[in-house]
């Protein structure tokens, strides 16, 4: 059956970037730190909330509030309400929805909030109840968290197509110069390659620096018209293209693909490039290994191709290749549900000049991908989002 092509997502932008700085641990509420999100973006703009009619929320740690529960918590009134509880993917996901509620007058401003607590015991209670696999299939018999699935996905990778620690290395490292420049970041001490190499082993071959660190924050943008945009006087990238996928290539035994490789060419179509027009590219990155991934599932490389690519390329803010350019979650820290926004955020500053310190000299179009719901062996949902330069600060 023929698939019809997704209608533009023309006329829609982008702004009002914000993220609270993280935290390690927090004895405040989700709901705290989403608020921080939300009255940050909109002061940004000088908005006032009674102004905004759509509110999309992503969050683990919310319970036993869901979206709509935060309206009365708020003092929100919206016409148009969603929760996404897609993880890593939830960003682009929620753009989506939001882009075509703006398209379709079902709302005028849509605010796009992700945030999570992190207190001492939150993150093992998280795990223990994540999914109805974890619970019946994974946690009861000490196989809990991603760290061990990562472990045999990357593992697997490493035999397959001949990466070694050194080429995940220098993810990390480039990540970490990046984060060093970003005030926020959690992790603020420099890492070379020769102590991610010799860092302990977390579950073999994951080590120490392969690994994202749990805190608690929030990330937040707003979703309008180009046309009320202009009218407010603020910067901001326009929505050129946008997919999901959920639960693909169901009958891989080990998962080496992503949902990027159903959809990667109706992305580009849509945005009207290539992956060689991209001046910055903001992966989901929990683990190295998903990084070779989305450069391979997007178009960046052949798949197998990641390690080279690597090689071949300065990931960092001033490199051939910038990637991460905030530290991703690796280096500047994984806010529950907000990990999934942290590159959508960081790629909106970018492609209107706000980015300060780490900002991509003549940055004008960025990709943003997303990877999330690590369900017993794999990521079911995947996201992918093109930006471009709309008018800068």
């Amino acid at each position: 059956m023929t698939r019809r092509a997704p209608a533009s997502y023309h006329g829609v932008v982008l702004t009002a970037p914000f993220s609270t700085p993280y935290q390690r641990y927090s004895i405040d509420t989700a709901h705290h730190w989403i608020a921080r999100a939300l009255k940050g973006s909109l002061d940004s703009v000088g908005l006032k909330k009674s102004q905004l009619d759509g509110f999309s929320v992503s969050s683990f740690t919310l319970f036993p509030d869901s979206a709509v529960g935060l309206t009365q918590h708020l003092g929100l009134s919206t016409r148009w309400l969603d929760h996404v509880p897609m993880g890593g993917a939830s960003a682009g996901v929620a753009l989506r929805r939001a882009a075509r509620a703006v398209q379709a007058g079902d709302a005028d401003i849509v605010a796009c909030v992700a945030g999570d607590t992190n207190h001492i015991d939150s993150f093992r209670q998280l795990l223990s109840s994540f999914s109805r696999f974890a619970m019946d299939a994974s946690y009861p018999y000490g196989y809990g968290g991603p760290n061990a699935n990562f472990a045999l996905l990357t593992d697997h990778y490493m035999n397959e197509f001949g990466a070694t620690r050194t080429d995940f290395g220098r993810i990390c490292v480039s990540q970490r110069d990046n984060a060093l420049k970003n005030p926020r970041a959690v992790m603020q001490k420099p890492l070379t390659l020769d102590q991610y190499l010799k860092a302990r082993l977390i579950a073999d071959p994951i080590a120490l620096f392969d690994c994202v660190m749990p805190c608690a924050g929030a990330e937040s943008f707003l979703v309008m018209h180009e046309d009320k945009a202009l009218q407010l006087g603020i910067p901001f990238a326009r929505l050129t293209a946008a997919i999901e996928r959920h639960n693909a290539h169901a009958d891989d035994p080990m998962q080496l693909r992503g949902g990027w490789t159903l959809d990667r060419d109706t992305l580009w179509e849509m945005a009207g490039c290539t992956p060689l027009d991209i001046d910055v590219m903001q992966t989901y990155d929990d683990y190295p290994v998903i990084v070779m991934m989305q450069f391979e599932d997007l178009g960046m490389c052949e798949k197998g191709e990641g390690p080279t690519f690597v090689r071949d390329h300065d990931l960092t803010i001033n490199g051939n290749f910038p990637h991460n350019t905030s530290g991703g979650q690796l280096s500047a820290g994984q806010a529950g549900a907000a990990g999934g926004f942290i590159g959508m955020v960081e790629a909106l500053r970018q492609v209107t000049g706000q980015a300060s310190g780490t900002q991509v000299k003549d940055a004008a179009r960025a990709l943003v991908t997303g990877f999330g719901m690590i369900n017993y062996d794999r990521g079911l949902c995947t996201s992918a989002t093109v930006l471009e330069t709309g008018v800068r600060a």
